[in-house]
């Protein structure tokens, strides 16, 4: 592994903030928030891939940006992106489409 990370990005339509966003996802994947006083939370996910939440600049209207990063290439990250897209299906009444095409 050359220690790249790739970015699948699932888009959450909804207006959240992100320490909803992150509050949320953790339940969804019974999991908690790592360096949740950072500016940078994030939280793991089940082989390797881990999630982290951009909300919009300043100015900017949603949608909310959920990306899954993985080392292990991008296909990993998009199987943990539409994995997470699943639960959060289950869990919410978010509107959350992928970004990416596999």
């Amino acid at each position: 592994m050359d220690g790249r990370e790739y970015c699948a990005t699932l888009i959450v339509r909804n207006a959240v903030t992100k320490l909803e966003a992150l509050a949320v996802i953790a339940l969804a994947v019974d999991r908690p928030v790592t360096d949740a006083r950072t500016a940078r939370p994030y939280i793991e996910l089940d082989g390797g891939a881990r999630v982290e939440v951009e909300i919009p600049k300043f100015g900017e209207p949603p949608p909310l940006a959920v990306d899954v990063y993985s080392t292990l290439g991008f296909e990993h990250a998009a199987i943990g992106a539409l994995s997470l897209l699943q639960r959060l299906e289950e869990a919410t009444s978010w509107t959350v489409k992928p970004d990416f095409v596999l």
